[in-house]
């Protein structure tokens, strides 16, 4: 594995940005509880070890939590879907991560070496981004969740804009490298917590920005999705 996704295992970048994301306990594995992940066991005696650490490190956080792994989470699961992957027992969150073909997938290819325990945190989809850092410094910043266009989000542009270059620019130090991507939430009182580290190029998804092939020595501020087209005027409709 390259040394950039070395990078952005979760428990390789936290220690570094720990004060401004989520608190995170780490369940590591052996080998063989990695190939019983890839083989999606959730009832094995194998299975059961790994369930009962993780019910350790669960147990630290009161409520629901969020389980993944130090690089892809099971976004993938009708869990997700349907509750954004919050979970409450360890026997659910380990069916739900052996349920992810997307978990699998990693874990065959060698990508999977912990389990990462949050407290789960109801986030407001509008307040997910994505920020692109070249040498140092904020380049671009786009829209996480394309969905939909939020109003609210232009008359908020500028100011998380300016939020997000201040907190590079005073945190680019402690970065893994100068050139990555970091997955960002804007909290209530828009403080911004640090979800996520990736790789800068593919195969991260540029998001808004659509391709890699951009001009990173400029800064191309915020991309967001545009509100829909109204259409005015005599319409002229034939069929």
């Amino acid at each position: 594995m390259n040394k950039t996704l070395e990078h952005c295992r979760i428990q390789n970048w936290y220690p570094r940005l720990s004060v401004y994301s989520l608190p995170t306990n780490f369940v590591f594995l052996m080998d063989i509880e990695i190939k019983a992940l890839q083989e999606g066991d959730a009832e094995s005696g194998i299975a059961k070890n790994v369930i009962d650490r993780l019910e350790s490190a669960m147990s630290k956080f009161p409520f629901t939590r969020f389980v993944g792994t130090d690089l892809v989470a099971p976004t993938d699961t009708v869990r997700f879907e349907e509750k954004r992957g919050a979970v409450r027992s360890a026997t659910s969150a380990w069916y739900f991560l052996t349920q992810s073909a997307k978990v699998r997938n990693a874990a065959q290819k060698g990508m999977v070496s912990a389990l990462c325990v949050r407290p789960f945190r109801r986030m407001d989809s509008a307040r997910e981004f994505r920020l692109f850092v070249k040498n140092g410094k904020l380049r671009a910043m786009s829209q996480y969740w394309m969905t939909r266009n939020y109003p609210r989000l232009e008359k908020s542009r500028e100011k998380y804009w300016t939020l997000a270059v201040d907190f590079i620019d005073k945190n680019f130090w402690v970065l893994p490298e100068p050139d990555i991507v970091l997955d960002i939430y804007f909290t209530s009182k828009d403080e911004i917590l640090v979800i996520d580290l990736n790789p800068f190029g593919p195969p991260t998804d540029p998001k808004m920005l659509n391709t890699w092939d951009q001009d990173w020595l400029n800064s191309m501020g915020m991309k967001l999705i545009p509100p829909p087209t109204a259409i005015s005027g005599d319409i002229n409709v034939s069929f």
